[in-house]
This record gives C-alpha cells, sequence and structure tokens, in this order.
C-alpha cells in the first residue's frame, strides 16, 4: 500500500541571524489519512495517520544553494520507512557579502580560535525547537518521538552536521548519515594546508560518498591539496581519521556516483554541478541504493528493527555492484 505523504510548513527565527537574513523555513512531511471530511478536502490539511506512531525525527540538512526540495524524493521514501521528515530553507550569508541557500554556517565557530566551542551550524537548535512545537498541537501533536533525531547531511550540510551534533549540544541524535561530505577545514578560515577537524559525534555515523565527486575533486584546492592526486580523499580520511575510534562509523562508496546525486532534480542554474565529470552510471539506480542503505542504517539505530539489523550486516558483507566498497569500526 502506497504511503499517503503530506507536508507541513512553519518557519523560526535564528538567534544572532540579522534581519532580512534571520528566517528560516521548515517543511515536516508525515504519514496521512485520507480526507475524513469535506472540511480536509478542500484544505489539503490532512491528519496524521498514527499507525506507528510515535514517528522517529529526520532532519535533512542541504548544501549550499540545494533547496530543500531537492530531497523530497528521499523524504518521501523516509516517510514511507516509517519517519517524519524535516528540511529546511534559509538564505542567509554564505561569506561576508555573500547570500544564498545555507544549511547554516557559523564561520566563527568553524575558525581555527573557536571550533568545538558550539555547534557550527546555527539552524539546527531552532529548527528542532520548531519541530518540538508542532507536538503540541495541530496535526502531528504527540505523534513526534523527539528522543529519537536522526540526521542527513548533504555537502556542506552534511560537513556542519558531523562539526555540530556533539551529544551535550543535542543529546536526542541517535544516528548521523552524510552524502558528499567531509572535515577538511578550509584555508579561507585561517587553517594550514590539509588540516582535518575532529569530528565530536558519539551516535553511530554512516558517511557515503560517490566515487565520481567532481565537486569534491575540484575542491581540494580549498584545502591545500592537489584536485588531481589520486591521494586527495577526504571523505574516507574523514571516516578513517577524524571520527571518535568509540564511534560505530560506516564508509560506503557508491560506484560512479557524483556529488549532486542526493539533490534530485537537480537545478543546474545553481549550487556546482557543474564540476562533476560525465558517468555512465544509473543515477535513479544509484538513487535507489543511497535510498536502500540510508533507510536501512536509521531503522537499525532509532527503531532496532531485525530485518534492517540483518540487511545492514549483509551489506557490510555482500553488496551489489552499484555500491563499490563498504567498510566499517
Amino acid at each position: 500500500m502506497t504511503t499517503l505523504v503530506r507536508s507541513l510548513r512553519t518557519a523560526t527565527r535564528v538567534p544572532g541571524a540579522e534581519a532580512p537574513y534571520d528566517t528560516v523555513h521548515i517543511t515536516v512531511r508525515y504519514p496521512a489519512r485520507p480526507p475524513q471530511d469535506s472540511v480536509e478536502e478542500m484544505s489539503g490539511m490532512l491528519q496524521a495517520d498514527p499507525d506507528g506512531a510515535p514517528f522517529p525525527v529526520v532532519v535533512l540538512v542541504s548544501g549550499v544553494n540545494v533547496a530543500a526540495d531537492s530531497y523530497r524524493w528521499l523524504a518521501f521514501e523516509l516517510v514511507a520507512a516509517g519517519f517524519v521528515v524535516v528540511g529546511y530553507d534559509w538564505v542567509g550569508e554564505l561569506f561576508p557579502g555573500q547570500y544564498g541557500l545555507t544549511p547554516g554556517v557559523d564561520i566563527v565557530a568553524a575558525g581555527p580560535d573557536h571550533y568545538g566551542e558550539r555547534p557550527t551550524t546555527p539552524a539546527l537548535a531552532p529548527v528542532l525547537e520548531a519541530v518540538a512545537a508542532l507536538n503540541e498541537s495541530g496535526q502531528l501533536a504527540g505523534l513526534l518521538d523527539l528522543d529519537k533525531v536522526a540526521l542527513f547531511g548533504h555537502s556542506a550540510g552534511g560537513t556542519v552536521v558531523l562539526q555540530s551534533a556533539r551529544p551535550s549540544w543535542f543529546p536526542t541524535v541517535r544516528a548521523v548519515v552524510t552524502y558528499g561530505a567531509h572535515t577538511m577545514a578550509s584555508q579561507m578560515l585561517g587553517y594550514p594546508p590539509g588540516m582535518l577537524l575532529p569530528v565530536p559525534v558519539s551516535a553511530p555515523t554512516m558517511l557515503i560518498a560517490g566515487t565520481n565527486d567532481g565537486v569534491v575533486a575540484a575542491s581540494a584546492i580549498r584545502y591545500g591539496e592537489d584536485p588531481t592526486s589520486p591521494d586527495h580523499n577526504p571523505i574516507e580520511r574523514t571516516w578513517r581519521e577524524a571520527l571518535p575510534e568509540t564511534t560505530e562509523s560506516w564508509l560506503v562508496n557508491l560506484a560512479g556516483a557524483g556529488h549532486l546525486l542526493a539533490a534530485h532534480p537537480e537545478d543546474p542554474s545553481t549550487a556546482r554541478g557543474f564540476l562533476e565529470t560525465p558517468t555512465d552510471a544509473d543515477p535513479e539506480r544509484l538513487r535507489s541504493v543511497l535510498t536502500d542503505v540510508v533507510t536501512t542504517f536509521l531503522k537499525v539505530q532509532l527503531t532496532g528493527d531485525p530485518a534492517a539489523k540483518q540487511r545492514l550486516e549483509s551489506l557490510a558483507e555482500t553488496h551489489p555492484t552499484d555500491i563499490a566498497d563498504v567498510r566499517r569500526r
């Protein structure tokens, strides 16, 4: 049976951000019941289907200049898998004097003088507070399990998630998944070449990468590295060196996948998809594999689903050809 997915929208302000760049627009997708009366039919505001509640919450954190709606395809899959899914759009400052869609990056907190003092994204706390308010009244009242939160971050969104999900800051985060993200430190922030920032995450973490990621390759210059060097693999290095040894950590490489695989349909007028290199890989099939890996991992960590545990173990041992490599520690 196909899950009926509906959306709630709200907004929140980010403390310390200057108007008009101080508002985050939030979309919450949830499993819904069909219209129960003419009021629901006319308004489109459908009640949540309580079967399976309380629902764990997954927050999708976008890449720079990638709209939250680009991850709608993944949100629908996650709702069908039993989660309520949150995305947000914030037009804010990317760098001094430069504005665009941002996951929220606190340049000072990410810099060498203050890294580790606070989250590098100021958006996550107010977004989670807004979601908690939705659990108090309306269609989702009492249906959210706010003690079981997962974060999925893409590109820079994944970077700030890795840098921010310290348990003392966000104790309800039970799992972290990223795609095309790492914690190499930009020289623009004052770091020396080749610097890798430690990841303060204790929740089980999965880093997913594409073997044909042209954006990560081209960005090597930001970190004082050679874009043409086969040794430039910041995602693998983040998995190997930056994550705590005590954190359950996974690295999954998707064969032939590019950086913008997670954003579909891609808007070619924004972000940096023009840096991608051609590939013969089938993006639809790869997104299907990405969905399987992400939902399986999140079901294990947030619900303890035994079938998902078995599936995750099998992926570690024998994986389809679209997955180039799976490692864990």
